[in-house]
């Protein structure tokens, strides 16, 4: 299904918010979610509403529409697409220094009112893309530890982009900083709040992730789940130790002690052979 534009109208002229209102009712892919009289009503409902589009008036009494986008980035509020409607041509070229996508003159024409939503489903056609490209390339970086930017790259040029299901490295992020960390060097993982900590031989590297994800990256074969917030490299467990109160533990390489839960227990001990 096309997605819905969410479109607000702002012009201090009843009749004019009226005869676009009724134009846009032609194109299903627009969802009028209101209409504004004044600039200071348009700035606090784009606040609220946050609407993906805005048919903009530019000439009316108090804040004008130039004054409107001015105030809503001095804010620091996400702008919509902007669609200036003025009744004077000549304000065409500052309407694109103030990026605004399209402008139309009044009285509306419906060519091209339609000419300037062609525009808006061009942009955001566009713009999906894009997004489903850099998570595409996101999601290989964290699985393979290229470059994100290198990927992106490939991706336009046509090439290939092959994922290993289980990759030999993984990429901890740490401000501007990417560390590669590789896998066979992971001893064990565990949770901190929203961050987890990866213990390696080379010591332990913080990223911000959660303990499912991380599970999906990592080869079955050598690391294990032992509790709900701690993952282990089977190859680094020296001994599994059973205690009087029926808890078992697993001694590292390290000395480090990891409990395993209840839950885990029996997965924990074919793996280790018990």
């Amino acid at each position: 299904m096309e997605r819905k534009i969410k479109t607000l109208i702002v012009d201090d002229e009843p009749l004019a918010r009226r005869g676009l209102s009724v134009r846009l009712q032609d194109f299903e892919q627009i969802q009028l979610v209101g209409e504004c009289h004044n600039g200071n009503d348009a700035a606090n409902k784009i606040v609220a509403l946050k609407p993906d589009l805005v048919f903009l008036d530019i000439q009316m009494p108090g804040m004008n529409g130039f004054q409107l986008i001015q105030y809503l980035a001095q804010n620091h509020h996400p702008l919509p697409l902007i669609i200036f409607v003025t009744a004077y041509d000549t304000y065409a070229i500052k309407a694109f220094d103030v990026h605004a996508l399209d402008y139309v003159l009044k009285p509306v024409d419906n060519e091209r009112l339609g000419q300037a939503i062609n525009k808006v489903m061009q942009h955001y056609q566009l713009r999906e893309g894009e997004q489903q490209k850099r998570h595409l390339a996101s999601l290989v970086a964290n699985f393979t530890g290229e470059d994100c930017e290198t990927i992106l790259q490939d991706l336009a040029e046509g090439k290939n982009i092959n994922i290993n299901p289980y990759p030999d490295v993984l990429a901890v992020k740490d401000g501007n900083e990417v560390t590669r960390v590789a896998l066979s060097d992971i001893k064990w993982i565990d949770a901190a709040g929203d961050y987890m900590c990866v213990h390696s031989v080379n010591g332990t590297h913080i990223m911000r992730s959660t303990m499912k994800e991380l599970e999906e990256l990592l080869d079955p074969r050598h690391f294990v789940r032992v509790h709900r917030s701690a993952i282990v490299n089977i190859r680094f467990v020296t001994k599994m130790v059973s205690h009087v109160s029926g808890e078992y533990h697993l001694i590292l390489t390290c000395g480090s002690e990891l409990k395993v839960s209840r839950s885990n227990r029996d997965k924990v001990k074919t793996m280790v052979g018990v």
